[in-house]
């Protein structure tokens, strides 16, 4: 038979508290320009951040822009074959995308980085933007402005597993003199998480009916958790 899928409910106050303890971080190491929520996981937690960037900078007008990317979601028009294989593109920064996101540092949120997919279709979406808008620019100003443009990646939960896609490995490691001089020139981005996870099935809270049972069931989750913890120290 099967493994069952082993479920872990987050609540509001989870998400809150984690990004408020990644917050300053983000603040000294990137201080963003914009947010960039993909829904509709990355709504709530964008909100969240912007509370907290706002006071640990002095960006008080920080703002949000929003993607629509699904990979699970069924959606008029989309096959069997394509759920869970191809992010569809829902709703986007408009035409305008590129001229929107050059030479700001754009921090990208999301709720989880479960098979990196929807990530990497992000980023590298929006990078193809940026290349169309300077193409309006004389070839002399495009180096510059290239620079000026940078991402960071921050989602609350990333699952320790294998992924199917791949960000820029400067953005998961520490980087090198040389690899910062190309992260400058390229606009590579930063990853931040909020917390590293197994492979568990996370619940999360806007996807509840019933608020009240979900938290019950998260609280179940961390008695479980710690009874575990205590029997094998």
């Amino acid at each position: 038979m099967a493994d069952e899928v082993q479920h872990w409910h987050v609540t509001y106050n989870d998400i809150h508290n984690l990004i408020r303890k990644a917050t300053p971080k983000i603040a000294a190491e990137f201080n963003p320009d914009l947010l960039i929520a993909i829904g509709g996981g990355g709504f709530f937690p964008a909100r969240v951040m912007r509370t907290f960037l706002r006071e640990e900078t002095s960006n008080k007008t920080l703002q949000i822009q929003a993607i629509g990317l699904s990979l699970y979601e069924p959606l008029d028009g989309t096959t069997a074959e394509q759920i869970g294989n191809e992010v569809i593109r829902t709703q986007w920064l408009g035409p305008d995308s590129g001229k929107l996101l050059l030479g700001k540092r754009n921090l990208i949120v999301d709720e989880v980085d479960d098979t990196r997919k929807t990530l990497h279709y992000a980023l590298s979406e929006l990078k193809k933007d940026i290349e169309r808008e300077l193409l309006e620019y004389p070839e002399a100003q495009r180096e510059r402005l290239r620079s000026a443009t940078q991402f960071a990646i921050f989602v609350v939960h990333n699952k320790l597993k294998p992924k199917l896609a791949e960000l820029p490995p400067e953005t998961l490691y520490a980087l090198s003199y040389s690899s910062l001089i190309n992260w400058l020139k390229e606009g590579i981005c930063s990853y931040f998480a909020g917390e590293d996870v197994t492979d568990l099935w996370l619940d999360y809270p806007w996807e509840a009916i019933n608020i009240e049972e979900h938290d019950q069931c998260a609280f179940a989750d961390k008695a479980k958790a710690y009874e575990a913890a205590s029997i094998l120290s």
